[in-house]
């Protein structure tokens, strides 16, 4: 069987639809092996209605695939561009070149910039020779003023010891945080991260046996598998933590006394603190071990830095200051400063009220939520004189 020559060089044809930023629309038919540049001077005669006498018409404009916003390259063809039937072609005018500037114009901008430059030092000490020398100690004092944040969790540490020792002359407080440690039994299910649960159970372990791990273990996978490895033939491994005990388990006196209601906070408070152990975010304990750190640095650096993986990392490349240890101690109890808060009345009506407490343990646990506890009507008042009390004793 023959088949004609031109049938076989002549390529498929190809519908494509052309638009143009006017907002004319038409159809070109060309073959495969047709040249972009062929292409646009077809569109270009159809859109001038005519032949081009001006050969700018030609390289001033350019085809654009509309679907991947892709310029066409003008000598490759149809085909080489992947360019399919019923394809859109957008025929764009190209932007003109801005004119070169001249020599005048350059040495006005460049003059325009050295005008706008900032001085350096040798300028700035040269400007400034002739003045008097005053405040000469004011860098030292800026570097010695302490930072707010560092220092409220010293005082918060300090002031929940002196609040629990006033709520225990409280009858209504051991009931107070029996509720709320009831609570906090509620949401303890939804304490465990699920994405780092999932990857206990799938390794076959009982998804109790496999919470428990996690709460022992910081919420750390490697070390709560381990934990689970070690005890698969403990007969206690299935024994409930202290702190799921029914809330009602732990206190069960009435007594008035008070050294008897202090014994039973403070047992309460170790509950309640157990449950709200630091949780290290395990995706950020990952991303930071692939990077070749230790896990246990790893989980000080996101307890330090409340879970934040940026600043974990810096904590990790940098002196490590303030350690984990430091988060647990307190103010000097005989300094100025802590005397000066324990006599503010204002205070001193706070630390009896026992959402005050709560709201000095929550701050501890999340610093993010003093602002939450700065603008509430009965713990505001208390931060707000802290805070100023802070600030007057710092300045001096």
């Amino acid at each position: 069987m023959f088949v004609q020559e031109e049938k076989i060089f002549a390529g498929k044809i190809l519908k494509i639809h052309i638009c143009t930023m006017a907002g004319t629309e038409w159809l070109e038919e060309v073959t495969e092996d047709t040249t972009i540049e062929k292409l646009k001077e077809k569109c270009l005669k159809h859109y001038v209605h005519g032949s081009l006498e001006d050969p700018k018409t030609i390289t001033h404009h350019k085809l654009v695939h509309a679907t991947t916003a892709r310029i066409l390259t003008e000598t490759k063809t149809v085909a080489d561009e992947r360019l399919k039937d019923k394809d859109v072609l957008l025929l764009i005018k190209k932007r003109p070149l801005p004119p070169p500037l001249k020599m005048a114009d350059i040495t006005a901008e460049e003059k325009k910039k050295q005008d706008n430059k900032a001085p350096d030092k040798d300028a700035i000490l040269k400007a400034t020779a002739g003045l008097s020398t005053r405040h000469t100690d004011r860098t030292v004092t800026q570097h010695n003023i302490r930072d707010f944040q560092t220092e409220l969790r010293k005082i918060l540490v300090s002031l929940i010891e002196v609040a629990q020792k006033l709520l225990a002359l409280n009858p209504d407080a051991v009931e107070l945080f029996k509720k709320a440690n009831a609570m906090l039994d509620e949401e303890e299910e939804d304490r465990v991260d699920e994405t780092t649960l999932q990857q206990l159970t799938e390794m076959g372990f009982p998804e109790s046996r496999a919470i428990k791990a996690l709460r022992l273990n910081h919420m750390s996978v490697t070390q709560a598998m381990e934990w689970l490895i070690e005890h698969v033939d403990d007969p206690t491994v299935d024994t409930t933590l202290p702190g799921q005990d029914a809330p009602g388990a732990v206190g069960a006196t009435t007594s008035t006394d008070a050294a008897a209601r202090q014994d039973e906070l403070t047992e309460i408070f170790k509950r309640i603190r157990r449950k709200r152990e630091f949780r290290p975010d395990s995706r950020a304990v990952i991303a930071l071990m692939e990077m070749g750190f230790d896990e246990k640095e790893v989980v000080d650096a996101l307890r330090v830095n409340n879970n934040q993986q940026d600043a974990a990392c810096e904590w990790l490349l940098g002196d490590k200051k303030p350690s984990p240890e430091d988060l647990d101690k307190g103010i000097d109890i005989n300094s100025s400063l802590f005397q000066a808060i324990l006599e503010n009345p204002v205070v001193q009506l706070g630390l009896t009220n026992p959402k005050t407490l709560m709201a000095f343990e929550d701050m501890l646990e999340n610093p993010l939520n003093s602002t939450q506890w700065m603008n509430d009507p009965e713990t505001g008042p208390v931060m707000l004189q802290i805070s100023r009390i802070f600030q007057t004793l710092n300045r001096t």
